[in-house]
């Protein structure tokens, strides 16, 4: 996928002149470090004494543990997987070529590779992943846990090889700014779990490479933050990687200053990139996820290294990880919203590890449990090494009473009783459309519904797939259809310019809402992406009668060709007949059952798997429909359940609007 001078005209256009002014800023100090680029000072007498507490793995519980080193002996074997892709190079991994494809970037100077182009390049997220180093990291707390150098050895032997074939300002790993961060991140903790090993200085702060390495990945994040319209987790991914460094690494003339810089900008992006509720502003669920890890990192760095953190920082990874702890279901999963793309601030753990229910336990080391949080299940080796780091105590800030339901300023609100054998668990869409001008990392999902029985996705957020390189398919997993929510004449609700970028933002607003715990919890919604018509939804929520009651409203000047749809989780079977839905699935080894009665007023179509024409080629074409992705670069077939009619009910009294309703009903069997 290439970019055409369309796309730049709509990106420009979404930009501020301050905005322009700083890019236009990065583009002359692009060229002039081209013919001269900055080099590293000299350092002398450089060590490294932010480590790890004594008595820290001691205090990992064995089974994470386990789980790590198993983990570990597979990455030994060179065995891993990217967003789907098995690989087996990873004894002496290639870094610059994408197995996907097969193909391998151009090398030169960083800023001409085309990384978006994936005829030239690849896959860039297959080709970036691996050098993110976290895998390393993992290989590094095996050595911190055994004390086997074979850990060690593979470590070093790795870092050394991708230095060499990463110059500064040289490839593909040059050019995002968030991997730069990242990867700062996990050289600093790779530092520290190897300390003990003899060859951890040689190989870090009496290294001129490594140092050289470390001195540019900072240099370059303190000439070309992520600015404006890309202000969003990319920048606290930045600020973070250079918090770290600036703190562990803290070994040249410029490190105070860009801590000083760092700490500045993490403080003001972390306020600017989360609501006053705790929730992302991106309303992207494992964006979410990754802010909360990364600023728990640099709050760990700021306490190894003594230097100050403002309140504020404290206040907002608190606030985060109480509306975790609000919005996760039964089985401590939280909504599926907005983009998703498999991305970690700081890992140490092994496969099978929860990523929530890590989070939730980091949090109840270093601010502290509420009585109505979850129940946490599972272990992991995360919350050991940062709570040896954190101090203790949360800020003085008033936490909430009783477990939230409804996060005004994010519009996001969760329905949830106790059905017969389960939680029942709805998610109801009702805020903006994503974060800043561009709202990168939204779809157009205006009040949309996911729900789910004992944690088993029955009406599900299909996902996210793929960012670069497939065009239909991101279109679709970004789309009004394929949401559960109401499309009309055949368009989404906001207007897409781009993969990253939408031009015109669908406004939703919440009429009414009511989990006060009665004995129906209601909410109602409504948004104006298909002016003049207007979409509103009520949903109900019944815990005795295990009823879930959805009503979507269509009002509006004109007759509008009406497309309803129900995606079904990966689990769900169904049996439609009619506007009659039966749904099946099995959970720990028991039969559970639904009935669904959809609009009788529309035609109702399974359709499981199906990749027909663009959804661009017709207006009143299909795309592709019945597809789930559990993970990035992953799809699997599952049913959609597509109705389609027209919304021309009785006319207004005054004539001038036509207007149509259609019931949705959802009963749990016991």
């Amino acid at each position: 996928m290439t970019m055409s001078a369309g796309w730049y005209l709509r990106r420009l256009s979404r930009m501020g002149p301050r905005e322009v002014g700083g890019r236009a800023v990065d583009a002359v100090r692009r060229r002039r470090w081209r013919a001269s680029p900055p080099g590293c000072p000299r350092v002398t007498g450089a060590r490294f004494t932010a480590v790890l507490p004594a008595g820290t793995t001691a205090a990992v519980p064995p089974d994470a543990a386990k789980r790590l080193l198993a983990e570990a002996d597979r990455l030994m074997a060179g065995h891993a997987e990217y967003f789907g892709v098995v690989r087996d190079d990873l004894v002496d991994p290639d870094w610059w070529c994408d197995p996907k494809t097969g193909r391998r970037a151009p090398s030169g100077y960083a800023f001409d590779v085309p990384y978006r182009n994936e005829d030239a390049v690849g896959d860039i997220k297959q080709i970036w992943e691996p050098s993110r180093h976290q895998y390393l990291t993992v290989l590094a707390a095996a050595y911190a846990l055994t004390g086997d150098e074979r850990y060690a050895e593979r470590v070093a032997e790795h870092l050394r090889s991708w230095w060499a074939a990463n110059p500064p300002l040289h490839g593909v790993h040059w050019i995002s700014g968030i991997e730069l961060g990242i990867r700062l991140l996990s050289w600093v903790w790779i530092r520290r779990l190897l300390d003990g090993w003899p060859g951890a200085a040689g190989l870090f702060e009496d290294n001129p490479v490594a140092l050289n390495q470390i001195w540019h990945h900072q240099r370059w994040l303190a000439a070309f933050p992520s600015r404006g319209s890309s202000a969003n987790n990319h920048v606290i991914a930045e600020a973070a990687g250079q918090f770290a460094a600036s703190c562990a690494f803290g070994w040249f003339p410029s490190s105070a200053r860009w801590r000083a810089g760092a700490l500045r900008s993490l403080e003001r992006h972390l306020r600017g990139n989360t609501f006053l509720s705790g929730l992302n502003r991106e309303l992207a669920t494992e964006y979410h996820g990754l802010v909360l890890e990364l600023g728990l990192a640099a709050v760990a760095e700021a306490d190894a290294a003594g230097v100050p953190v403002p309140a504020t920082v404290r206040t907002v990874l608190l606030r985060m990880t109480d509306a975790l702890a609000a919005v996760v279901d039964s089985r401590l999963r939280p909504p599926r919203q907005g983009d998703a793309d498999d991305g970690h601030g700081l890992v140490v753990d092994g496969a099978g590890t929860d990523r929530w229910a890590s989070l939730l336990a980091t949090g109840d080391a270093v601010f502290g449990r509420l009585a109505w949080w979850p129940a946490m299940t599972g272990t992991d080796v995360r919350t050991s090494f940062l709570a040896a780091l954190v101090k203790p105590g949360a800020p003085a800030v008033t936490r909430p009473a009783n477990r939230p339901a409804h996060f005004a300023d994010a519009g996001l609100t969760i329905l949830r009783g106790p059905g017969e054998t389960g939680e029942i668990w709805c998610r109801c869409d009702g805020g903006p459309h994503g974060f800043l001008s561009i709202a990168a990392h939204a779809h157009a999902d205006a009040l949309s519904v996911e729900v789910r029985h004992d944690g088993v996705d029955v009406l599900a957020d299909p996902g996210t797939y793929c960012y670069h390189g497939q065009l239909e398919w991101r279109q679709y997993f970004r789309s009004t259809l394929g949401h559960n929510t109401l499309q009309l004449n055949g368009v989404d609700q906001s207007v897409s310019g781009g993969p990253f970028l939408w031009t015109r933002h669908a406004r939703s607003r919440v009429l009414a809402v009511d989990t006060s715990g009665g004995s129906t919890a209601r909410w109602c919604a409504e948004h104006d992406g298909y002016g003049p018509a207007v979409h509103r939804r009520r949903v109900e929520l019944t815990a005795a009668s295990q009823e879930l009651r959805v009503v979507d409203e269509v009002r509006g000047p004109h007759r509008a060709e009406v497309r309803l749809a129900f995606h079904l989780g990966p689990a769900i079977t169904a049996d439609l007949t009619g506007n009659r839905a039966v749904l099946t699935w099995t959970r720990d080894g028991e039969d559970r059952s639904a009935v669904l009665d959809l609009p009788a007023q529309l035609s109702w179509r399974a359709h499981r798997g199906e990749a027909g024409p663009s959804p661009h080629s017709s207006s009143r074409g299909y795309p592709m429909l019945g597809w789930y992705s559990a993970g990035f670069g992953r799809k699997e077939p599952t049913t959609t359940l597509l109705g389609t009619g027209a919304g021309d009910g009785a006319a207004f009294a005054d004539g001038t609007a036509l207007s149509g309703e259609f019931t949705t009903v959802l009963r749990f069997r016991g």
